[in-house]
C-alpha cells in the first residue's frame, strides 16, 4: 500500500491575511483598558502563539514587563477575554485569502493529499475563519492551541495530527509563514515551505526552511518533488 501524502498549513499568515481584523480586535482591547493601539504592520509582527501571547506581547512592548507576571491575574483575563469576543464577532470583516491559496488546495485535493490545519488560533475561531472564508472542506482535521495540551513551537503539534490522519512524517511537508512554523516542523524532520514577509519579527534569513515563496502561486513544482511512491 503506497503510503499518502499531507501537508500541514499554519493558518495566519499563510492560508489568510488575518492581520487587520486582528488589528481591530487588539485595538478595541487596548483602547477599552488604557493602553496604545498598533497598526496592521505592528500586529503583523506578534501575531502566531495565540491571543494571550499576542496581548501579552502588545504589553510587553508598551510596559516593558512581561504580561504574565503582571500581578493583576483578572485585568490579563478580562483582556484576553474581550479580545477573543471581539475578534470572533468580526472575523472576517476584512480577512482575505493569501494569493493562491483556493487554486493550490483544489491541486491538492486532486492528487489526493491529505491537508491539516496546525494553528495557535483557538481551535472554534480556527474552524469558523476557514468555514466563513470558504476552504474549510478542504482540510481533514484542524489543530489549534487549545486542541492538545501542547502548541506550537512543539513539535507534537504537528506529528500528532500526522497520526490522527494515519500520515507518515517521512511524507509530510509544513507550510507557514514564521519560525513558529519552522522550528516545530525541523524538530520533527518535516521539510518547511515558507511564505516571505510572514508574520513575525525575525527577517527571512533568520528563519530555517527548505523553499521560500511569495505566495500560492506556483506552489504545486515545489511539492511535486515531494510526490513519490
Amino acid at each position: 500500500m503506497i503510503q499518502k501524502f499531507t501537508i500541514l498549513f499554519d493558518l495566519d499568515g499563510t492560508l489568510v491575511d488575518t492581520a487587520p481584523d486582528l488589528m481591530n480586535a487588539h485595538n478595541h482591547v487596548m483602547k477599552k483598558f488604557g493602553f496604545k493601539t498598533k497598526t496592521t504592520n505592528e500586529i503583523r509582527a506578534i501575531v502566531g502563539k495565540g491571543a494571550d501571547a499576542l496581548i501579552g506581547k502588545s504589553i510587553w512592548g508598551q510596559a516593558k514587563m512581561e504580561f504574565g507576571r503582571i500581578e493583576d491575574k483578572k485585568l490579563k483575563n478580562e483582556m484576553v477575554k474581550e479580545f477573543i469576543n471581539f475578534y470572533g464577532k468580526n472575523i472576517i470583516k476584512e480577512s482575505k485569502l493569501v494569493n493562491g491559496v483556493e487554486e493550490f488546495l483544489k491541486w491538492s485535493r486532486s492528487k489526493k493529499i491529505s491537508m491539516a490545519v496546525c494553528t495557535n488560533k483557538q481551535e472554534h475561531l480556527a474552524i469558523d475563519l476557514l468555514k466563513k472564508i470558504n476552504i474549510y472542506d478542504y482540510f481533514e482535521y484542524v489543530a489549534g492551541g487549545n486542541t492538545f495540551e501542547i502548541c506550537k513551537p512543539n513539535p507534537k503539534h504537528l506529528t500528532n495530527v500526522v497520526e490522527i490522519l494515519n500520515g507518515d512524517l517521512k511524507k509530510t511537508l509544513m507550510i507557514g509563514d514564521s519560525e513558529n512554523d519552522t522550528i516545530p516542523a525541523k524538530e520533527a524532520s518535516i521539510p518547511v515551505i515558507l511564505l516571505d514577509n510572514g508574520y513575525t519579527e525575525k527577517n527571512t534569513n533568520e528563519i530555517n526552511y527548505d523553499h521560500l515563496v511569495k505566495d500560492f502561486v506556483g506552489i504545486e513544482e515545489i511539492v511535486n518533488q515531494y510526490l513519490k511512491d
